[in-house]
């Protein structure tokens, strides 16, 4: 297999046979180290600690909030998420009381970084809440933060439990992006996975997030769900791509019962085959390339005039645990139950158990308890492969200005490595000053990327299991 040329700019057509050639487990690298290498040694301390850096090292810099809202009156049978299902109004009342504590907790170590350039809402269901608890929130958030009309302010949205006006009410609040979960219009495949929406009613939202100014529109993709065919599959990325929506994720359906064991009511005879699903992947990737649509990382797609695309086309694209970004922004505070921030050279995790969570933070503590803070050799492979990642492009110059460090000598077994690989041959280019990631090798850069990850390698034989390619 020949590598394809740095200079193309037309994406290669991948094929269900090359697809099966890189399709194997790893990490997504939304961070490194990797949040399975999170330790319960880091604590609330180290926290506060990792605060006061961030404080007092970049004052004056915007942060990045993200708040975790877990709850879902019912739940998915596909949901990987870290969900609460609970359709009790006083449960959720008093974990918006709580993330009130969490805010002004955290608030008063950053009294240097109020300055807000994004902010954040997934879960679970975010807009499970209604609009005067929303509007609270962000109220609560305006009171220890400041959040200017040009912010990235976004909300993930389950489609049943939205209308027209909360659309608007949620523009009126300041909120200006918008991500959908759609997975799926075929019939069957909603049935079995129990998240029942029509294409009309998803298309009047789309039109009504247009009409009253959301400035992005993210509709979000599963493929390897029960009863997904070809040509079913086929029809709803259609359906997507007569939308329009900005930005796309084309997710693989991971079943994990011994993880997730609500997963466990899924007939897994009712899934694609291997060949099919991958026969899904890279018919949809295909239809939504040649719809004009840019590939961006792995299994984003966006339109070409997009902030994705262009960070992406001028070598500036970001990425972190809520997904690819074009904003530069250092530290990420995390807010709720299993929120991540990355912060003060750390990155610190919340409890993942609600009623530990509510405990903490009743208790008036920081809810921490995992977390790694990142020595040196973390720092810079953090960037080798954050650069690989989202750039796809890895420049000796830049390393040594960073950290003063050489790919040929610092990196030099890794480099020795990607030369010898003819696994990865088609995947990479290597220089002496240099690694570039091809165009058919942006699409499994996770696997040019564990090149790089020091700590996979000193527990390869023991790590946990990582979802595949496809």
């Amino acid at each position: 297999m020949n590598a394809p040329s740095l200079q193309s700019t037309a994406p290669p057509d991948v094929t269900p046979d090359i697809v099966r050639t890189y399709d194997r487990p790893g990490p997504r690298y939304t961070s490194y180290p990797t949040a399975d290498r999170f330790t319960t040694d880091f604590g609330p301390g180290d926290y506060v600690a990792a605060l006061a850096r961030a404080n007092s090292e970049h004052p004056g810099e915007p942060v990045s909030l993200y708040f975790h809202l877990p709850f879902c009156e019912a739940l998915c049978t596909y949901c990987g998420c870290n969900v609460v299902v609970s359709k009790s109004e006083t449960t959720r009342r008093r974990y918006l009381d709580r993330l009130a504590a969490e805010v002004a907790m955290v608030a008063a170590h950053l009294p240097d970084r109020r300055l807000v350039s994004q902010l954040h809402l997934g879960g679970g269901t975010p807009n499970s809440y209604s609009d005067a608890e929303l509007t609270e929130l962000m109220e609560i958030v305006r009171s220890h933060f400041d959040v200017p009309a040009d912010a990235e302010v976004a909300i993930e949205v389950d489609p049943r439990h939205a209308d027209s006006a909360r659309l608007a009410h949620l523009r009126e609040i300041g909120f200006n992006r918008l991500s959908m979960g759609v997975q799926d219009f075929a019939p069957k495949v909603q049935t079995a996975i129990r998240r029942v929406t029509s294409f009309g009613h998803v298309r009047d939202l789309v039109e009504t997030a247009r009409e009253v100014g959301f400035v992005s529109v993210n509709l979000d993709l599963i493929y390897g769900l029960p009863f997904q065919t070809g040509p079913d599959f086929g029809r709803t990325v259609q359906k997507v791509i007569a939308l329009r929506p900005d930005r796309v994720a084309l997710y693989s359906f991971a079943w994990v019962p011994w993880v997730k064991p609500h997963q466990k009511v899924m007939d897994a005879t009712t899934f694609p085959d291997s060949d099919t699903k991958i026969g899904l992947f890279c018919d949809a990737r295909r239809t939504f390339l040649d719809a004009g649509y840019d590939a961006i990382g792995m299994d984003h797609f966006a339109l070409p005039d997009d902030e994705l695309a262009i960070a992406q086309r001028e070598g500036r694209l970001r990425r972190n645990f809520q997904g690819y970004t074009a904003m530069k922004v250092n530290d990420v505070v995390g807010f709720g139950m299993s929120a991540i921030g990355d912060i003060g050279g750390a990155y610190v995790a919340n409890t993942r158990q609600l009623h530990s969570y509510n405990k903490a933070i009743d208790a008036g503590a920081l809810a921490v308890d995992r977390g790694v803070a990142r020595d040196v050799d973390d720092e810079a492979r953090r960037w080798l492969i954050h650069e690989l990642m989202c750039n796809f492009h890895v420049d000796d110059a830049q390393l040594q200005s960073r950290f003063g460090l050489s790919l040929a000598v610092d990196f030099e077994s890794e480099l020795a490595e990607l030369r010898a690989s003819e696994d990865l041959a088609p995947l990479i280019e290597v220089g002496s000053e240099q690694v570039d990631v091809t165009p058919l090798g942006r699409l499994f850069v996770r696997n040019v990327a564990t090149v790089f990850d020091a700590r996979l390698r000193r527990s390869k034989h023991d790590g946990p299991l990582y979802s595949r390619m496809v």
